[in-house]
């Protein structure tokens, strides 16, 4: 069987019989998604995680976290574990990356945005067990290591500074994070609302690493956009901007040697 047989027949076994394609989408990093119609049901999308860690953490985040979005995220309507699958609504609209908006209703939307991490950020109580800055950088030395000679000795003595400066900084708390928090995953409707997708990568982390994409890939060329966002965020903390400043290079080694992890 395709791909894409694969996914309709999952939908059509666990939600609709009479599930039909509309589109598919490869996905990123082995993770694939199909777009099906239902009678019942409306749009949905099936998506075949590619591990199951990624599929309990999804699962988790739908179950535990994302009723506090409402109706500003996907709702789960369907799992199964074999293979490591989910069955969700389809929200309305767009990813924000490809959409062409005004200033001041991209703007809005980043405002919007700000407000959906937010309440994300304080679906779950915090905590300050285990050590995270210590885990980030116990993670850091272990890209360091898969990464080899692919980096250099005076790239690996600054990631390993940043990550010590990192640890300095305990203990933080933890928060439900999103962890791909992009204008990929913001989807911004005809109705001018933006819902938030893709929460494979959620779990507890320090808050203001969600922030780190943004900051490094997007707010430096659009102040705007970032004193919108943080108009509904909130103000950062000196330690908020120590974290994303030291984050950057954990960001930077999983971005370009994910493709070799397990």
């Amino acid at each position: 069987m395709t791909d894409l047989s694969v996914h309709l027949a999952l939908c059509q076994r666990l939600l609709d019989t009479d599930a039909k394609p509309v589109n598919w989408h490869p996905g990123h990093a082995g993770t694939r998604v199909l777009r099906a119609s239902t009678p019942v049901f409306g749009d949905l999308i099936v998506k075949i995680h590619r591990g199951r860690e990624r599929h309990f953490q999804e699962i988790h985040a739908y179950r535990t976290w994302l009723p506090a979005l409402g109706d500003r995220a996907p709702r789960l309507l369907a799992t199964t574990d074999n293979p490591p699958a989910i069955v969700i609504t389809a929200v309305p609209g767009v990813p924000l990356s490809q959409r062409q908006l005004d200033p001041e209703a991209e703007q809005d939307a980043y405002r919007q945005a700000g407000q959906l991490l937010k309440t994300l950020h304080v679906a779950g109580p915090p905590r300050l067990e285990p050590d995270w800055t210590a885990w980030l950088a116990e993670r850091a030395e272990y890209w360091i290591d898969l990464a080899g000679n692919r980096i250099t000795p005076s790239y690996r003595a600054e990631v390993r500074a940043h990550m010590r400066a990192l640890r300095d900084l305990a203990p933080l708390s933890a928060v439900p994070c999103h962890l791909d928090f992009m204008p990929r995953n913001m989807v911004y409707g005809d109705d001018g609302i933006v819902r938030l997708i893709d929460f494979e990568h959620s779990r507890y982390d320090l808050a203001a690493r969600d922030l780190v994409r943004l900051d490094t890939r997007t707010w430096p060329f659009r102040s705007d956009l970032r004193e919108s966002f943080l108009d509904s965020y909130g103000p950062l903390t000196s330690t908020d901007r120590e974290v994303v400043q030291h984050c950057v290079y954990v960001d930077s080694l999983t971005r370009k040697y994910s493709s070799s992890l397990p």
